[in-house]
């Protein structure tokens, strides 16, 4: 009943074509039930004509008011049946929206135990199902409620006996449905983790079809996706085995209340206690009464299965983001790009420690570099900086203001970021450069696009900058998606620029020649730089050293050499490696 009533309100901006839905409903119910009446009447006239007159006009009149009646109902079912879809599929496309934007609003720790095609079967399936809820199970409950109500009210006006005894049924009815409803909805709610579970691993698996043949994986893929589409199809049919014991018992006990009006109300009109038309109406109203029973089982097992979904949705809407504003939080405007850490400390799980009394100062326009061994939480830091994640304890200040205390749009317009692993969208490479600035200018992209050593590869490519790149943009290499989103950061044009292992994808001459626009950028911006080439931050203002989460050295890189500490350590390996990979090369063309 909550999530009724919560999504009665959700669906505020459809009412009217609802209620006008429901009025025609109402009216199809008064049609529904004027029938019987009519042949009621009409056989109390042909079986005592002598008490009629005018039975010939009258029968005319009757016959007319059937016709005009089936006519309205046909015109108030089109309008029932029309308006209510129309109204459930917009509140499932205004659902889809309010669930997608609250994705967009949850912090990374939400989506880190989370698949794809998980929360993709929540904003499609699962908003599927209330097309149901409200299209179908409400209105047939509405429905067959009235028809229920009324042919109860009609059936005592004409014999309350036959009327009581017609209700026998009635409470082994009421038992067996709640009993249906309790047992059938865990199995809808496993019919729907099933069906979520199943998109997650195909969402996965089209991803990395690649991988699937190259490591001849198909068949073991293709068993794992059977095993959940016959997890699912179980889940089904054990709530349609529950179904299919549970409408041939409402059909039984339904039957048992219609035999027992006939054998009551024959003998009644054997002994003249009840007319003929008096029975047929009985009968024909006894039919009504007992089909919106039967019908109210199939609407149960709607309801729930839409409840299902409906739970599932609306676990998300109430799940609360751990990244949130403060209700007097400021925008951040004209800053100069001073970055500060004070004690920061921070953790993933609460546990293991991951970043230990970070404390740093970066000037505006400083270009500072963070080294050293993998998972020491260089790109942490920087998804803090982003408020991807807030610290445990300590500060993040830009030009002296707590990111905390601003609002995360204007901290975002302020950033521009190159992640490792880089995302292009499906769409041209126009498009994804100027993906952060929509009214971007061609000659602006161009510009970004040089500047990032990327126009040289563009212009040669069948459309040029208008060329489609791809899902993730699997048509261009990993060095081109690189360049890519680099420009992309570049057009962005914003105060302060972080670049995650920006140049790791890209050969040495690109290499060379991105971080000679970087060096371009040089003063203009505060650069941050992660990355495990120290050849590409020899040129940094400052380099930081972290080391199991702390920061061990920090410095330029003539300083930091002459430590002779963990960053003497790390350039003299990397110097090594570059000699052997130099000397196998040399050998290699000597061969040949």
């Amino acid at each position: 009943m909550n999530y009724m009533i919560r999504l009665i309100k959700i669906a505020r901006p459809y009412w009217k074509y609802l209620i006008i839905s429901g009025i025609s409903t109402v009216a199809i119910t008064g049609i529904n039930l004027l029938g019987p009446w009519l042949a009621r009447r009409l056989i109390n006239i042909i079986t005592n004509l002598g008490q009629y007159p005018n039975a010939k006009e009258y029968i005319i009149k009757l016959s007319l008011i059937l016709v005009a009646s089936y006519i309205a109902r046909i015109i108030f079912q089109f309008l029932a049946s029309y308006l209510s879809h129309y109204a459930a599929w917009h509140l499932v496309a205004h659902m889809r929206g309010l669930v997608y934007d609250k994705l967009q609003q949850l912090s990374f720790r939400f989506f880190q135990d989370k698949q794809t095609g998980q929360l993709m079967s929540r904003v499609v399936n699962d908003t599927a199902n209330l097309e149901t809820l409200i299209a179908h199970a409400v209105p047939d409950l509405f429905t067959n409620a009235l028809i229920i109500l009324g042919v109860v009210v009609i059936l005592f006006i004409v014999n309350p006996l036959l009327a009581l005894l017609s209700l026998f049924p009635i409470p082994f009815l009421v038992y067996t449905g709640a009993r249906f409803a309790k047992r059938v909805l865990p199995n809808f709610r496993e019919a729907q983790r099933a069906l979520a579970d199943l998109n997650a691993d195909l969402q996965d698996n089209i991803s990395g079809i690649r991988e699937i043949q190259l490591f001849n994986q198909q068949e073991r893929e293709s068993a794992k996706i059977r095993n959940k589409a016959y997890r699912h199809i179980q889940a089904l049919l054990n709530a349609l085995k529950l179904s299919a014991v549970f409408h041939p018992t409402v059909t039984f006990l339904s039957s048992i209340g219609t035999v027992v009006v006939s054998s009551i109300g024959g003998i009644m009109a054997l002994n003249g206690r009840v007319s003929a038309g008096d029975i047929v109406g009985f009968m024909l109203y006894l039919n009504m009464f007992y089909q919106p029973i039967t019908a109210l089982s199939h609407v149960i097992e709607n309801i729930q299965q839409a409840l299902a979904g409906a739970e599932r949705v609306f676990e998300v809407l109430e799940t609360e983001s751990e990244i949130k504003e403060k209700p007097d939080a400021v925008d951040l405007k004209d800053i100069k790009g001073r970055v500060t850490f004070e004690n920061v400390y921070f953790s993933y799980d609460k546990k293991v420690p991951v970043l230990k009394d970070i404390s740093f100062n970066i000037e505006p326009g400083q270009m500072v570099a963070f080294v050293g061994p993998t998972g020491v939480g260089k790109t942490t830091i920087m998804y803090l900086l982003v408020r991807f994640f807030d610290p445990d304890s300590g500060s993040i200040k830009i030009d002296g203001i707590d990111i905390r205390d601003v609002t995360l749009k204007s901290l975002h317009e302020n950033i521009s970021m190159v992640m490792q692993d880089v995302f292009l969208f499906n769409g041209t490479i126009a498009e994804n450069i100027a993906y952060g600035k929509e009214d971007a200018t061609m000659d602006e992209i161009i510009n970004a696009a040089k500047i990032a050593c990327a126009h040289d590869f563009i212009i040669n490519l069948p459309d040029g900058y208008n060329t489609y790149i791809g899902e993730r943009g699997v048509k261009l290499s990993g060095g081109q998606k690189q360049r890519l989103a680099i420009a992309r950061a570049v057009l962005k044009n914003a105060p302060i620029l972080i670049l995650d292992e920006a140049t790791s994808s890209v050969d040495t001459e690109t290499e060379n020649k991105i971080q000679e626009a970087i060096n371009n950028l040089a003063g203009t911006r505060t650069i941050l730089i992660i990355a495990h080439r120290l050849s590409t931050v020899k040129r940094a203002d400052k380099i930081i050293v972290l080391k199991e989460g702390e920061i061990v050295e920090e410095g330029t890189h003539e300083e930091l050499l002459a430590l002779r500490g963990l960053y003497y350590h790390l350039s003299s390996v990397q110097f090594i490696e570059q000699e052997l990979y130099n000397s196998k090369e040399v050998k290699a063309l000597e061969n040949i």
